[in-house]
């Protein structure tokens, strides 16, 4: 939350990360079977519209080996407020300043160019329907709907492919930087190996929820997320915390007043 939405809100409010996961670019190109090499500023100039062909000289430059036709590219975004959203212009308004002065970072963007899917599960339908299509989902979902996901350049210069051990990495890189209140952004992470396209996901608890007994079971339920529950986290797709990380957590859990 920004701190606008935080002075906003009733009560003062204390974030949580639970998981840390991944937005990966999916696309639909008939005939084109090999992975797919983004780098930010490219992936910034497709949703901005400026790319209009898949055999942009900009992606053919990325993919020498790749056999790219003239489809046009759709454009496939959220039509609905998101977290995903957010972590994914986030990491665009980094490397592109065009791409952050005419969109910006927030959780609903007015986007330039595309068609807009509610949910992850809308935006992987409809690149899963619709040939030369590309867009932006939880890394999950790809997986699940077995969807193709392109790498992306790091900020070392690296092309990733997103995986639990390079979201792991990306946390790594920002753990000793991580501000107490726990809100920090680790797109484009400076480590070597990292996905730029990760963070953190977060809960949100009332310091002095209105209802105690509410209270006491999130943070009964936050406490076993933290420990037993994050060998969970791998199989779901999403990375475990660093130990770091949750020692901090359960600190600041402490300071929620739960009878």
């Amino acid at each position: 939350m920004t701190d606008e939405q935080l002075k906003a809100a009733p009560g003062r409010i204390l974030h949580f990360p639970t998981v840390l996961g991944a937005v990966v670019p999916v696309y639909n190109i008939a005939g084109v079977t090999t992975e797919l090499k983004f780098t930010g500023p490219v992936l910034a100039d497709i949703y901005l519209g400026k790319i209009k062909k898949w055999n942009d000289p900009a992606i053919a430059k990325l993919n020498p080996d790749v056999k790219l036709p003239a489809t046009d590219v759709t454009v496939v975004h959220r039509s609905d407020g998101s977290g995903t959203t957010y972590i994914f212009v986030d990491y665009l308004s980094k490397v592109s300043p065009e791409f952050k002065s005419q969109v910006g970072v927030s959780t609903s963007v007015k986007w330039p160019a595309g068609v807009g899917g509610k949910g992850n599960e809308g935006v992987s339908g409809l690149v899963t329907q619709t040939p030369g299509s590309i867009g932006y989902v939880e890394l999950i979902y790809a997986l699940q709907n077995n969807i193709p996901f392109g790498s992306v350049q790091n900020a070392a210069g690296e092309f990733v492919k997103a995986s639990v051990d390079a979201v792991t990495k990306a946390a790594a890189a920002a753990a000793p930087n991580i501000p107490a209140d726990f809100r920090v952004s680790i797109t484009n992470a400076q480590g070597p190996g990292a996905y730029p396209i990760s963070s953190f996901t977060w809960l949100l608890l009332y310091e002095e929820p209105r209802d105690s007994a509410a209270g006491k079971a999130m943070v009964d339920f936050m406490r076993w997320a933290l420990t037993d529950g994050q060998k969970y986290a791998s199989d779901l797709g999403y990375a475990p915390l660093p130990a770091s990380v949750v020692m901090l957590e359960q600190a600041t859990l402490d300071r929620i007043k739960v009878s």
